[in-house]
């Protein structure tokens, strides 16, 4: 094919304005030679619909790493609209270029967490005057599932994400005999999307394991190093904590709630404080149904209950503590874990999700097997000292700092596309 006839192809103007391609040219403004072009050939942009219960500024793992993903995809040219809850609060962080809002209902024992009605003619209307090319559905509460109808009524091809082990969680609030009712619906609701994003590989194992056999795609996660480093350390913090530079202080960041085992961080911490010499202390940063109980455990004041922590403040706590505990053994990631050693902590974690994927033992924290609790703990009656803390420390702060959320940015971008041109090339 000559220059001349790659160009004139290329330049051609008869795609759908959804799925026009957007050429590289050079200083110029010349399109580049046919080589150039078809190794930087960006792929059509889409018009797509997100779909969640939880947005920024509420605080957890889904909502971060949803406001990171839809700001790339906004950032690669993509149009995007977003179906959510109502807020009292207003994320500045992100505009979409349509939004729908439907009223929203308080989770039960998580009053910081809230479902969005399933007002299925008002989301109806939203996606014909976007006319999206995909919808992709974050959570599989009420919301989402009247948007999978509705899209679905409309030949809206349909994507999923899996973040939460609902089927879990139930576990740890003796709603056991829920387990499998909640596992039928999952089941239903992923096998009916065309695709579900998951964080990591062993995800796949458990949703494997209970009947998914929808096509699953891994889309990592992402951590901001520049938001998250050991430069926000704060001498003034600390005092505040009532630390001196040579405590070590254990340091967890999450919702507080029965998964997350933070019992299990308390106990061995007591337990140290009574049977060791160690000058330590226990700060909790976060905020959840479980935090009544958890500071009566601790009337005497020994351990920090920050409450919720963002920006700035949340920061200097990452980087004024010595080490990272993560008691929990239900995540499908842990954003927490990457924030962590982005702010220059070693881990002390469970040997699966985001710690299994990139803590190295020994190197830049502790890992336990799954269920292993001796282990878990016995990793913290072994801490070394603060100096040598820092040093693993800044091997964790290393090992991320090539992590940032373009490759997920991109991953998301790639799921969308299969799903979306999927349709076009059946229709």
């Amino acid at each position: 094919m000559t220059n001349v006839n790659a160009t004139s192809l290329l330049k051609q103007q008869d795609f759908p304005e959804s799925f026009q391609f957007y050429l590289k040219k050079d200083k110029q403004g010349n399109i580049c030679d046919e080589v150039a072009v078809l190794q930087d050939l960006i792929r059509p942009r889409l018009k797509i619909a997100i779909v969640t219960e939880t947005w920024s500024p509420e605080i957890n793992g889904v909502a971060l790493s949803l406001l990171q993903l839809c700001k790339g995809l906004q950032k690669q040219g993509h149009k995007i609209l977003l179906i959510r809850p109502e807020q009292k609060l207003v994320c500045d962080e992100f505009l979409p270029n349509q939004e729908c809002l439907v009223k929203a209902q308080a989770i039960p024992q998580y009053p910081s967490l809230q479902f969005g009605w399933p007002q299925f003619l008002k989301v109806s209307q939203a996606l014909d005057q976007f006319a999206p090319n995909v919808v992709h559905i974050v959570t599989e509460g009420p919301l989402g599932l009247s948007v999978l109808q509705a899209a679905k009524s409309k030949s809206i091809p349909v994507s999923s994400g899996f973040h939460s082990p609902f089927q879990e969680f139930s576990r740890y609030f003796d709603l056991a005999f829920l387990i499998k009712p909640i596992q039928r619906y999952l089941r239903w609701f992923h096998n009916n999307t065309q695709l579900t994003c998951i964080p990591c590989k062993d995800t796949e194992y458990i949703l494997r394991e209970f009947g998914i056999c929808c096509p699953l795609l891994v889309v990592g996660r992402g951590v901001d190093v520049s938001r998250f480093s050991p430069q926000y350390y704060s001498d003034v913090l600390r005092q505040q904590w009532k630390v001196t530079s040579s405590t070590k202080v254990m340091l967890y960041v999450g919702r507080l709630s029965p998964e997350k085992e933070i019992d299990v961080l308390i106990k061995a911490y007591f337990s140290m404080k009574k049977n060791t010499q160690q000058d330590i202390k226990l700060v909790i940063v976060g905020d959840g149904p479980e935090r009544n109980r958890l500071e009566m455990l601790c009337q005497d004041g020994e351990v920090v209950f920050t409450g919720n922590l963002s920006g700035l403040k949340l920061a200097q706590a990452y980087a004024s503590a010595n080490v990272f505990v993560f008691a929990s053994q239900v995540e499908t990631f842990g954003n927490v874990v990457l924030e962590a050693m982005a702010s220059g902590l070693p881990i002390i974690a469970y040997n699966y999700a985001c710690a299994h994927l990139h803590v190295k033992n020994g190197e830049t924290g502790w890992l336990s097997a799954l269920g292993d609790t001796t282990g878990f703990i016995q990793s913290i009656y072994s801490l070394p000292n603060n100096q040598r803390l820092k040093h693993m420390g800044l091997q964790a702060r290393e090992a991320v700092q090539h992590i940032g959320w373009q490759y997920p940015v991109q991953q998301f971008e790639h799921a969308l596309y299969g799903v979306a041109l999927e349709k076009e090339m059946t229709s």
